[in-house]
């Protein structure tokens, strides 16, 4: 607390009129920060076809997802969970379920324009994310790997896109 009120400038007794308990004030910091990443990890035009807007997508989710910041949260939400149920909750809601429904609404405006086929929109937005992840997020979380080449990054990025577009897109 010394040292946020000393990086916000403000005492330690104007953060705790804000925030009476440190994990409120964690929470909110959490949750702001999980959202400002998703803002820039998931961003769709209706107007734009897969073919160019899934593989930008798919290439910002990875540089998300392979980020120093976005693996400390993961670590955070999962350790502190139990102790915390709000920050899983936080985590939850401002990333994947945020992620799904942005990309849930994008897949059905294309469903809509004869462009992709898909039965269950939720279970394809799943399934997107976690085609992103391949290869990636097990090394990240069981420390193997904390760091990945821009070719690898572009490998998971493209194979994401194309199993994707080979089950849900339209031929």
């Amino acid at each position: 607390m010394d040292e946020i009120a000393r990086v916000s400038g403000v005492s330690k007794a104007t953060l705790y009129s804000y925030f009476p308990e440190k994990r409120l004030l964690f929470t909110e910091m959490y949750r702001t920060e999980i959202l400002r990443l998703a803002d820039s990890a998931v961003e769709l035009s209706d107007t734009t076809p897969p073919e160019i807007a899934l593989p930008e997508a798919a290439r910002r989710f990875v540089g998300f997802l392979t980020s120093e910041f976005s693996l400390a949260m993961y670590r955070i939400c999962v350790a502190e969970s139990p102790r915390f149920p709000e920050i899983g909750r936080a985590f939850y809601e401002s990333g994947p379920e945020l992620g799904r429904a942005r990309l849930g609404a994008y897949f059905a405006a294309q469903q809509a324009q004869g462009k992709l086929r898909i039965n269950d929109i939720d279970l394809a937005a799943d399934q997107f994310f976690q085609l992103c992840q391949t290869t990636l997020s097990d090394q990240m979380i069981c420390g193997i790997e904390t760091q990945f080449s821009a070719a690898t990054r572009a490998r998971v990025a493209e194979g994401a896109v194309h199993l994707f577009l080979a089950a849900y897109g339209v031929r």
